[in-house]
């Protein structure tokens, strides 16, 4: 199910800032070379999350699941001078195109790397975030939202990526990561710490601010 029709997303890039050439490079190469290049955010989620990031100015953001860097990218352009993007992902085999292009985007002093288990890495960060962007296996997404909930400052804000899941979440039918997608939305819809919202961009996303 396409949440928006191909001539709509293509006017939408026709009609959006043109995309980074480092970022495009990337893009690019996703689709060369990794399995599964859908999962790379692209150009207009990109800017969107450029520009959040970029509105709030975070001085530490926090990312669950790296894949090839891109969103990474899009994410630290809006750091403070002293801000650092923590990234994690499990998959270490990427982590040399990311390194490479967090390079080539003069992030590298910006972007922290950090490979293995979300779950246990999350408890062991010191930080206070502002933002958080969670696009990582969608049957932790309860589990990641209940690790970093207090670690993330007052009016910060958690993101997080595939909550319409292509449309499955109003079937009645729903498959494993369906109904934990779905069960994240209904969590963080009853959580008096956030207020929140999703957003039909792409594949939604939904946007909590904490408040509480």
């Amino acid at each position: 199910m396409h949440l928006v029709s191909d001539l709509i997303e293509k006017y939408i890039d026709q009609h959006s800032s043109a995309e980074d050439k480092v970022l495009s490079e990337l893009s690019r190469e996703t689709h060369l070379k990794v399995q599964m290049p859908q999962m790379l955010s692209g150009h207009i989620q990109g800017q969107f999350l450029e520009m959040f990031s970029g509105l709030i100015q975070p001085t530490r953001v926090l990312e669950i699941g790296t894949f090839t860097g891109y969103s990474a990218i899009c994410l630290a352009k809006g750091l403070t001078d002293t801000g650092m993007l923590y990234t994690i992902d499990i998959n270490e085999e990427l982590q040399p195109m990311v390194e490479k292009y967090i390079g080539k985007a003069e992030l590298t002093e910006k972007v922290k790397l950090l490979t293995g288990d979300a779950r246990i890495i999350i408890p062991e960060l010191k930080e206070t975030f502002d933002l958080v962007f969670i696009d990582a296996d969608k049957t932790n997404y309860s589990l990641y939202f209940d690790l970093i909930i207090d670690k993330v400052r007052l009016g910060g804000y958690i993101i997080a990526d595939n909550v319409l899941w292509s449309g499955k979440v109003i079937e009645e039918k729903k498959d494993k990561d369906t109904l934990a997608i779905d069960a994240y939305n209904k969590k963080v819809q009853g959580d008096n710490r956030v207020e929140n919202f999703i957003l039909p961009l792409r594949d939604g996303l939904n946007i909590a601010r904490k408040v509480k």
